[in-house]
């Protein structure tokens, strides 16, 4: 089955097609949501649901991401990228003993320095922060955490391909422990007719600070499929036209192939983006 799709690409992708215009800038805007560093203002709203967790695996946890990525031109050939991350939590009571909380969760705001003009290389570098703005002590850690984070990807034909990362460590707060995490994204995106296209995204965290070695690294393996599609109608106003908005849409399951203990075994992610271009 994976043959048959896989030549089905190919021959799809290898022959002539004409492409309009508004096709190709539409074609355009689909990848433009697949790079982290885009100049494009967008607000995703990422809904993971994480089955099978706590000691008995018998849990779900729900985490929407609600990040708003917002590029500001620095110079002519320098964009800073702005991309703030509010998790909203529902966390059930894993354990007996153990409370359950429904709130935000500390804020996670990331700055890329990123060049206007790229090349077949795109990049970008920058701080990250994690600020204690969780509404219960169960929702998050309790300390302002920092450190460096970094993105780079190619567009290779229909295809984008690219990681981001980055390594926190706590630097103060009221809660207890220590914070060394890092988070590994990397992305493979394969684009299809109609503005359809495959993803794999999964979100990999290592806790360097973990109790006990197993706890360390949560690793998700799988992927999914997206769409862009514009909602509304073309609407007419003072003699110009509003153009339908742009939504991008994608859906994605993952296995955790290496997780913590009572870690979720694996997660389904839904995420709608509402788009902004120029």
């Amino acid at each position: 089955m994976l043959l048959f799709l896989l030549t089905a690409l190919s021959t799809q992708a290898a022959e002539p097609q004409k492409t309009s215009p508004q096709e190709a800038s539409e074609e355009q805007l689909v990848k433009q949501t697949q790079n982290p560093v885009a100049d494009l203002i967008s607000v995703p709203f990422q809904n993971n649901f994480n089955f099978e967790a706590g000691p008995k695996h018998n849990h779900q946890i729900y985490l929407l991401n609600i990040q708003p990525v917002i590029p500001i031109h620095i110079t002519e050939n320098w964009n800073l990228i702005a991309r703030i991350i509010q998790p909203v939590i529902n966390l059930p009571s894993l354990a007996p003993g153990i409370g359950s909380a429904t709130g935000l969760g500390d804020m996670n705001p990331t700055f890329f320095l990123s060049p206007a003009k790229s090349g077949e290389l795109i990049w970008g570098a920058g701080p990250t922060f994690t600020l204690p703005t969780a509404t219960d002590k169960l929702l998050g850690n309790g300390k302002f955490s920092l450190g460096p984070a970094a993105v780079a990807l190619t567009m290779q034909g229909h295809w984008v391909v690219g990681v981001l990362m980055n390594n926190q460590w706590s630097v103060a707060g009221w809660g207890s422990g220590h914070v060394n995490e890092m988070l590994i994204q990397p992305f493979v995106n394969y684009n299809l007719p109609d503005h359809w296209y495959l993803v794999s995204a999964p979100i990999m965290t290592a806790n360097w600070a973990a109790a006990k070695g197993g706890d360390v690294w949560t690793a998700p393996l799988g992927g999914g499929i997206g769409k862009l599609f514009r909602l509304g109608e073309i609407l007419p106003l003072e003699g110009h036209e509003i153009a339908k908005l742009p939504i991008n849409t994608q859906i994605q399951a993952f296995g955790n192939i290496a997780r913590p203990e009572d870690g979720a075994k694996w997660q389904l992610r839904f995420q709608f983006q509402f788009l902004f271009p120029k």
